[in-house]
């Protein structure tokens, strides 16, 4: 029997052992996990299913895919030396799938808290990169040894939680691996890569028995138990994809085949920086949650997605052919096509963040900072009720106000530019100890930077009233806490009612005071 014959029949009985034992084994631990109560309720939010369903899915994927190695062993072309030269590669990986898959259970069935789970991740990596998994090379230049083993472990925890955290609806996490795995498998065999190939089918075959049970509607979850393990061993596939390829291009393969796995973390990371959210925390904003929110079913939006990962999978398979000759066009291709299908999902915070960068606010925001800062100097040096007067109306300029009225130590000051009326403006009054005050007007059409009005609230209730304080006259006599507040409410009414300058020193910006 010839070397490929052996080796093609070798992959055919481990891909159809372990869809058999992982078809056969599902039903099984589904039905008692589900006498033991351990289980996956739904809330109405995040989780939409309709009732109660096992979430160890992950122990019969698993057990399958070790399971298939054994059962290749026993068979009479097991001592050949292609399918033999192969197999102790994969035997020294499975220890590190075990950890990934120990870690998953533990969460599956006691709750891990985050940390923890990355532990088990990170050992996990360390695993795989003494087995051999690691990104030695990147843009065609050696990696050194440090930067190497951190770069690993970075992509290989990114890739186990991608999965992880893409497993929302009925078959999308199971069948986006099933598409990465077959992906991984095809660009093995066209670039002749036996272990490569020996290592995907199996999990393929997995996959494809499990996803029987899995297919909305589900009656049995995945959970960390089955999504780590798959985002973890589809990571260890990407680098030894890679591992043949030194040019610049060479992890994009790999990237494009797990893409919306990896797009969906990477946006959810994002999203929750901007938001002030935390990193580690749920939502529902992910790919999927934002497709059923446009009013697809769960079936539409699965299948939907099975389509953008065939279309990515092509990409993947066209670009590890050619990257010598079109693999920088594939990529702007793949690029713009992402970038399209953001676009039609619509994230309110990246439309947010663009208007910032690129539309100025950014630039207001850091202006509006600097100018607060600089007059918080200022305050700190002024040495008179007059010289705070007068960096109250840079301020007031800073910020684009229309008006100001102050009452700094009893003294009473005004300044408007140009004529207001109650309907054309909206105000702040800022009430200060022993009946002083500050009252800032501002027209509607004027633009606002809201991330600047607190700290200003802030400087002038805080800053400006205990520099008064400083050249208060020690004989002032104690004013009855009801006194003040009326004064400041009188100056709020005064400020309502004033809109108009009192003269025509006021109009042209000069100083008064009363």
């Amino acid at each position: 029997m010839g070397v490929d014959m052996i080796r093609n029949h070798s992959l055919m009985a481990i891909t159809a052992i372990s869809f058999l034992l992982s078809y056969l084994l599902t039903p099984l631990i589904r039905d008692l996990f589900l006498r033991m109560g351990i289980i996956d309720r739904p809330d109405g939010e995040r989780k939409i299913h309709t009732h109660a369903v096992p979430r160890v899915g992950g122990i019969s994927i698993t057990f399958s895919y070790v399971a298939a190695y054994g059962v290749l062993l026993l068979l009479p072309w097991r001592a050949d030396s292609t399918v033999a030269q192969e197999l102790p590669f994969i035997g020294k990986l499975l220890p590190a799938a075990a950890l990934i898959f120990a870690t998953g259970l533990l969460d599956d069935i006691f709750g891990l808290r985050p940390w923890q789970k990355l532990a088990g991740q990170i050992a996990g990596a360390s695993v795989a990169i003494w087995a051999g998994v690691e990104i030695g090379t990147l843009a065609g230049h050696t990696v050194p040894a440090g930067w190497s083993t951190l770069l690993t472990i970075a992509w290989l925890v990114g890739c186990t939680n991608a999965f992880n955290l893409i497993d929302g609806l009925d078959g999308l996490a199971s069948g986006m691996g099933l598409f990465a795995t077959l992906t991984t498998f095809v660009a093995a065999i066209l670039h002749g890569n036996d272990t490569l190939a020996l290592a995907t089918l199996p999990l393929a075959g997995c996959l494809l028995g499990f996803l029987r049970y899995n297919f909305n509607p589900a009656s049995v979850f995945l959970g960390d138990s089955g999504s780590l393990p798959i985002g973890f061993l589809l990571g260890c596939y990407g680098v030894i994809w890679s591992q043949k390829s030194a040019t610049l291009l060479g992890m994009t393969a790999p990237l494009m085949a797990m893409a919306i796995p990896l797009l969906d973390t990477g946006l959810a990371i994002i999203r929750r920086w901007l938001r002030g959210a935390p990193i580690f925390g749920a939502d529902r904003s992910h790919i999927h949650h934002k497709l059923l929110d446009k009013g697809l079913t769960q079936r539409r939006v699965v299948l939907l997605l099975y389509l953008a990962c065939g279309v990515y999978a092509a990409l993947s398979l066209l670009q590890s052919m050619t990257e010598h000759n079109f693999g920088g066009a594939i990529v702007v291709l793949f690029c713009v096509v992402t970038w399209l299908g953001l676009q039609h999902l619509g994230y309110i915070e990246f439309g947010v963040a663009g208007r910032a960068v690129f539309g100025g606010a950014l630039r207001r925001i850091i202006h509006g900072q600097i100018a607060l800062l600089t007059r918080e100097r200022e305050l700190s040096q002024c040495r008179s009720n007059d010289e705070c007067w007068r960096i109250l109306l840079a301020l007031s300029a800073d910020f684009g106000f229309s008006g100001t009225r102050a009452r700094l130590n009893g003294g009473d000051y005004s300044r408007f530019s140009g004529r207001l009326t109650a309907e054309d403006c909206w105000q702040i009054h800022v009430p200060l100890p022993r009946g002083d005050y500050v009252h800032l007007f501002r027209r509607f059409d004027s633009p606002v930077q809201p991330g600047v009005l607190m700290p200003l609230v802030g400087l002038l209730r805080e800053n400006l009233a205990a520099r008064l304080d400083q050249w208060r006259p020690e004989t002032e006599p104690a004013v009855d806490s009801r006194q003040t507040d009326l004064a400041s409410l009188l100056g709020l009414m005064k400020g309502i009612e004033a809109f108009q300058p009192a003269s025509r020193e006021q109009e042209l910006g000069t100083l008064s005071r009363d």
